[in-house]
């Protein structure tokens, strides 16, 4: 009898732990993600060097270099824990818009991010990437319903080797049509 009794003290304790951290809050009706929680959350388990990753990386990958996206389309790259657009990716941006103008298919616009960060993070960070592509695509006269939005996180890597130029490729955007 008071084994039964430890077995459950011990599962009763077991299951009242859990995770202490908290998801971030996707709202979901405006089609956009609040990465507020997720962003705090990594900013604590994230220790790199932003400047080690910046902008001079991204600008050499930038569209020529690497290419994972398929159908004509150039991948766009972000530097470290980056999101923006930045005025280096407009032609790959431009050349992109032409090829969505000239097709009738949708589009999936896919973000993808390194293994650095919690799977949360990841998550947001590559749904805000891809969410800040679709912007600049609407700016161009792309229609919002031609396009689809998805995150990979982490999980799409196209490059697995511990190095910086690997994990360089992993952080970018990939267009494709939707067959």
């Amino acid at each position: 009898m008071t084994k039964k009794i430890l077995i459950m003290a011990y599962a009763t304790l077991f299951m009242g732990t859990g995770c202490s951290q908290k998801a971030p809050d996707l709202d979901i009706e405006e089609g956009r993600n609040n990465i507020s929680d997720a962003t705090e959350v990594a900013s604590d388990t994230v220790s790199i060097d932003e400047n080690e990753y910046g902008s001079e990386n991204r600008d050499a990958l930038n569209g020529t270099q690497y290419n994972s996206s398929s159908d004509g389309f150039q991948s766009l790259y972000f530097g470290f824990g980056d999101y923006t657009v930045s005025s280096s990716m407009e032609d790959t941006i431009e050349k992109n818009a032409n090829i969505v103008h000239s097709v009738q298919q949708r589009v999936k616009i896919e973000g993808n991010c390194d293994e650095f960060g919690t799977d949360e993070y990841n998550y947001a960070l590559g749904l805000k990437r891809a969410n800040a592509v679709k912007e600049s695509l609407v700016s161009r006269g792309i229609p919002e319903n031609k396009m689809v939005v998805i995150s990979y996180g982490e999980s799409n890597p196209v490059c697995t080797s511990p190095t910086d130029s690997c994990y360089e490729k992993n952080r970018r955007v990939d267009l494709r049509l939707v067959k």
